[in-house]
């Protein structure tokens, strides 16, 4: 589950992580309200007006402005609440703003530079382990630095057994460059960050930049967090930050079925029961020359109104040409698979498009025979390849 950035602060700062004093606005009055009491709070004369939406790379599309009054405040405020934007992570029609987090002012001048660094906690699945990815050279594309100069990149394996160990930290903090109070500082919060990554259960905490302000002081200037949704039961504080506005609708949607889809950009939707047969699936479309439209899982105990549940939501996507269902009765019974499909054209009306049906297992032969007494126009097939050929020839 994705968070935006001032929810991931709020968790950040629960583990002791410094950020800059921030407010939530829906309205450009609600900002300027929000600057004037982080100028009391404060004493910031400058505010960060930035855009919240699940995606990075606002700066670049508009959503991240620097005012330098309380009416500027207001004016961007305005600007960018109710705009579509459009970032190297997301689609071209982009996200809508429904609101903006105001912030102090954190690159103040003084005695030494503000400095700016990459740093991120995730899981490195190839080693099994937690690991801190980092960079002196942050508040730009991570990607562009790795490509063009993978030298400024460094990693720090974390050991699950012993967790992050303090020479780790200061060798961290060395290699940014850093000295005297700031090492200290950047110690101090690199174990903090490491720390709200494994209390959140989270599967990314990316900050980008974090600051070393002119007074030496460690803050999370950004913050793209990713929670383990497997997790949330631990943290139903967390869960209630989900922003369903920000998810697709019909993935929001199946999830309250109890079904596992998640929208792709082909024309073959698909019907299956089990990852892993979901995605051979998929990739028997894909070599017979179709494309999936989505990943759509109906689970192991499917029953018949669950199944037409399942063609309600991939019957709202207009690029679907073909539907291929392909369920394996193991658990789940093909008779009653077969009853949600009949249900599903009786209940739904007039379905224009050709629907190819795999049933092998449990009860197949019986689900078969529900299928060719209803006498709907459904191709039927033995054998995935024959299914996914029958896919290819009615699109054609």
């Amino acid at each position: 589950m994705n968070l935006h950035e001032y929810q991931g602060k709020s968790i950040l700062r629960k583990f002791g992580v410094s950020t800059p004093e921030g407010i939530l606005a829906f309205t450009p009055k609600e900002a300027i309200n929000a600057a004037l009491e982080l100028s009391q709070k404060t004493g910031t004369t400058k505010w960060a007006v930035k855009a919240q939406i699940h995606a990075g790379g606002r700066g670049k599309g508009g959503g991240v402005k620097i005012a330098k009054s309380p009416e500027e405040v207001g004016q961007y405020t305005g600007q960018i609440i109710g705009m579509m934007l459009v970032t190297p992570q997301t689609n071209a029609q982009g996200k809508l703003v429904r609101k903006v987090l105001i912030e102090e002012n954190i690159y103040y001048s003084g005695t030494e530079p503000t400095l700016e660094f990459y740093m991120s906690v995730l899981l490195n699945r190839q080693e099994g382990k937690n690991m801190i990815m980092y960079s002196p050279r942050g508040g730009m594309d991570i990607e562009a630095v790795a490509e063009e100069t993978p030298e400024a990149i460094f990693t720090e394996l974390i050991d699950p057994k012993v967790g992050l160990t303090a020479f780790q930290a200061r060798r961290i903090a060395f290699n940014l460059g850093l000295s005297g109070n700031s090492l200290k500082n950047m110690v101090k919060f690199v174990g903090a960050l490491y720390q709200a990554y494994i209390g959140a259960d989270a599967s990314l905490f990316e900050i980008n930049p974090v600051i070393k302000a002119a007074d030496g002081k460690i803050f999370a200037a950004d913050a793209k967090v990713a929670i383990d949704g497997n997790a949330l039961y631990r943290h139903p504080d967390i869960e209630d930050m989900r922003d369903f506005d920000e998810e697709d609708p019909t993935e929001v949607e199946a999830g309250m079925h109890k079904l596992n889809y998640v929208k792709l950009d082909g024309n073959v939707g698909c019907m299956v029961n089990g990852a892993g047969l979901a995605m051979a699936t998929m990739d028997m479309i894909k070599m017979s020359g179709g494309s999936p439209a989505n990943f759509l899982d109906v689970g192991g105990t499917a029953d018949a109104k669950r199944v037409e549940q399942a063609f309600r939501i991939i019957m709202k996507d207009r690029n679907v040409k073909a539907i291929l269902v392909n369920i394996f009765g193991g658990i789940v019974r093909c008779d009653r698979v077969a009853q949600g499909i009949v249900d599903a054209y009786n209940n739904i009306g007039t379905i224009n498009i050709p629907i190819i049906v795999r049933l092998q297992g449990t009860n197949a032969e019986e689900g078969k025979a529900l299928i060719d007494q209803s006498g709907l126009k459904v191709h039927s097939a033995i054998r995935l390849e024959d299914a996914a050929k029958l896919v290819d020839q009615v699109l054609k």
